[in-house]
């Protein structure tokens, strides 16, 4: 069984829900301690651009498995 297709819709979903809490900001997860961190040392704004910037890497690692 080929799992590289598999892994590729992970990575996708795993984009999506990225994406979504990047733009949504949903409280229960934005104030996560994670995130906080972030927000302290990025801003509130490089915060969502690293979410952003962590979405189009997991972008090219989904689109790479599908070329496997």
């Amino acid at each position: 069984m080929n799992w590289y297709p598999l892994l590729a819709l992970l990575c996708f979903a795993y984009i999506g829900l990225v994406v979504w809490i990047a733009v949504k900001k949903p409280p229960k997860l934005w104030n996560l301690g994670k995130v906080k961190a972030f927000r302290k040392l990025l801003g509130e704004k490089g915060t969502v651009i690293f979410f952003f910037v962590f979405a189009a890497i997991f972008t090219v690692l989904g689109v790479w498995l599908l070329t496997l």
